[in-house]
C-alpha cells in the first residue's frame, strides 16, 4: 500500500525580527484577506509602517513565533498515532517551511495521495480557504501531475477537540465556578461574514457546545486581532474585559477558542496587553487557558479526521 501525505497548514509567524516584515508582506499580499487595488504595493508600504511596532510584540516573546515547534510538535505526535502509512509534514502560510516546501517534501518521496489539514477548527475563506487556494497555485506553478489531494475542511464541532477545550479548562481552573468565561477569537472584516462566510456561527456553536460541559457558569464570546479602519466582527475582547468588571466579575478565564497554538494574538495580546488591562481594572484573578498545542484529546481529533479523510 502507497503511502499518504498529511499537511498540517498553519498561519506561520516570524522566526527571527528580521523576518517580522516579509512575514508581514506575505500577509497583506492575500487577496483572500485584502483584497485591494494595487495590492502589492499596499502590502510593502502596510508591513513596512507595522514592522517596527510589530517587531516590539515579538521582542517580548523572545525574538520569534513559538508557533512553528508546536506546530512540528503537533505534526509529531500525528505521526506517532498515524503509523508508518502516512507522512505528516507542515506547511506554513505566511512563512518558512511554506506550503510550497511541504508539497515538495512530500511528491519529492514519491507521495501523490495528499490530504489537507489546516489547523484552523473554524473554516473561513480567510484562513482554511486561503490555504487551500495557496496549494491550487502551487501544484499548478509547480506543475506537479497526478496529485490526489483531499481536504479537511473544519473541526469546529468534533467531539475530541470540544473534549479537548473541555479537559484544558478543567486542568488549568480549580473551580471555574467561580470564573466569567471569556471565549476569545480571531475577528474577521463584517463585510466578509456578512458575505456567507460560515466562521462566526462555527466559533458560536464551538463556545456552546462546550459550554454544555460546564452548566450555570456565565460566558462572553469576543473578537480580538482587528486591522485596518473597517468594521470587524465584535464585540471586541477588551471592551469586554471593561465592561464585565462593571459588572461586578471578579475572577477572568480567558479562552483562545479559535487558536490551537500560541503566537502574537495569544502571547501579547491576551498575556500581556489584555493581562494588563484587567490588572488595571481591578480584576481580583485573569487566568488565560493555553492552546490545545499537543493536548491528548486534541491529536486524537486529528487522527481521526485524517483516517476519516
Amino acid at each position: 500500500m502507497s503511502k499518504k501525505g498529511v499537511i498540517l497548514i498553519n498561519l506561520g509567524g516570524p522566526d527571527s525580527l528580521e523576518a517580522v516584515e516579509p512575514f508581514l508582506y506575505n500577509l497583506f499580499s492575500d487577496p483572500d484577506i485584502f483584497k485591494l487595488p494595487f495590492q502589492k504595493l499596499f502590502a510593502r508600504l502596510i508591513s513596512k509602517i507595522r514592522a517596527k511596532s510589530t517587531k516590539k510584540y515579538y521582542e517580548l516573546m523572545g525574538g520569534k513565533s513559538p508557533q512553528l515547534e508546536q506546530t512540528l510538535l503537533q505534526a509529531r505526535a500525528l505521526q506517532e498515532r498515524l503509523g508508518d502509512e502516512y507522512d505528516v509534514v507542515v506547511g506554513m502560510r505566511y512563512w518558512k517551511p511554506f506550503i510550497k516546501d511541504a508539497l515538495r517534501e512530500l511528491t519529492n518521496r514519491g507521495i501523490r495521495d495528499i490530504i489537507l489539514l489546516p489547523l484552523y477548527p473554524q473554516y473561513s475563506k480567510t484562513t482554511t480557504g486561503s490555504a487551500f487556494n495557496e496549494v491550487n497555485r502551487v501544484i499548478k506553478n509547480l506543475n506537479l501531475k497526478n496529485l490526489k489531494v483531499k481536504k479537511i475542511e473544519k473541526f469546529y464541532y468534533h467531539p475530541l477537540f470540544i473534549k479537548a477545550w473541555v479537559e484544558q479548562i478543567r486542568k488549568f481552573l480549580k473551580n471555574p465556578q467561580e470564573y466569567h468565561f471569556l471565549f476569545s477569537a480571531h475577528s474577521l472584516p463584517q463585510k466578509i461574514v456578512d458575505e456567507g462566510d460560515p466562521y462566526q456561527k462555527q466559533t458560536e456553536e464551538t463556545v456552546k457546545l462546550i459550554m454544555e460541559h460546564f452548566p450555570n457558569i456565565n460566558y462572553t464570546l469576543a473578537y480580538q486581532s482587528k486591522v485596518g479602519f473597517a468594521k470587524w466582527l465584535e464585540p471586541f475582547t477588551d471592551k469586554v474585559i471593561e465592561e464585565l468588571v462593571k459588572k461586578g466579575v471578579k475572577k477572568l478565564t480567558v479562552i483562545p477558542i479559535s487558536f490551537v497554538s500560541e503566537h502574537s494574538e495569544t502571547l501579547y495580546e491576551l498575556d500581556y496587553q489584555y493581562r494588563q488591562l484587567a490588572e488595571e481594572l481591578g480584576y481580583e484573578e485573569f487566568i488565560r487557558i493555553p492552546t490545545l498545542q499537543t493536548n491528548e484529546y486534541f491529536i486524537k481529533a486529528l487522527e481521526d479526521l485524517v483516517k476519516k479523510c
